[in-house]
């Protein structure tokens, strides 16, 4: 029998933070839920991160994933962006690890890439792609929360990739040891 898992993807933001939600049974993945906090309105700082707390606590209590992939912050023209964008991650990836829930990280590009074969996707696209794989209709205006699907789709890839760089997963170290009747 295949052990099921519940993969929770984010896309943080302290503007917007996207949440995508699958089901993987084996090799196949289906779509559970995905949302977006909105915190547009909110303008205090550290009540932001309280919402993002919040928010995946429940998404957490709610689904009880077994493990979280979240989109890594870039390095853009601003430095306080990225300042942001990581704070806001580490209020979701400690959402998580209160209930035990292993991390991951995926850089934007790697997750487009995943999904779409193209690192310099565009969010349609993504979105088209994720419809297409996983037979759902995502509502465009939720792209952010598309682009948190992606990046558990990416981590649910690279966990079933035997071929995944050891940096992402475990290796070919592990893939011999875990299937020596493969090696001749």
């Amino acid at each position: 029998m295949t052990k099921e898992k519940i993969i929770l993807g984010i896309d943080p933001g302290t503007n917007l933070l996207g949440f995508g939600i699958i089901r993987v049974t084996g090799r196949k993945a289906e779509y559970v839920d995905m949302g977006v906090l909105d915190l547009r309105k909110d303008k205090d700082p550290y009540d932001k991160l309280k919402a993002i707390y919040d928010c995946i606590t429940e998404v957490c209590k709610n689904y009880q994933p077994d493990e979280m992939a979240l989109e890594s912050p870039f390095y853009g023209k601003n430095a306080q962006v990225i300042l942001k964008l990581g704070r806001a991650q580490g209020a979701a990836m400690m959402a998580g690890l209160q209930y035990g829930i292993k991390v991951y990280e995926y850089a934007p590009r790697k997750a487009k890439e995943a999904i779409v074969g193209n690192g310099a996707a565009s969010k349609e696209q993504v979105q088209i792609m994720l419809e297409k794989t996983l037979g759902v209709k995502l509502d465009a205006r939720h792209l952010d929360a598309t682009d948190a699907l992606a990046i558990a789709m990416c981590h649910f890839y690279q966990s079933t990739n035997p071929l995944a760089s050891a940096s992402s997963s475990q290796g070919w170290e592990s893939f011999i040891k875990n299937n020596p009747d493969r090696i001749k």
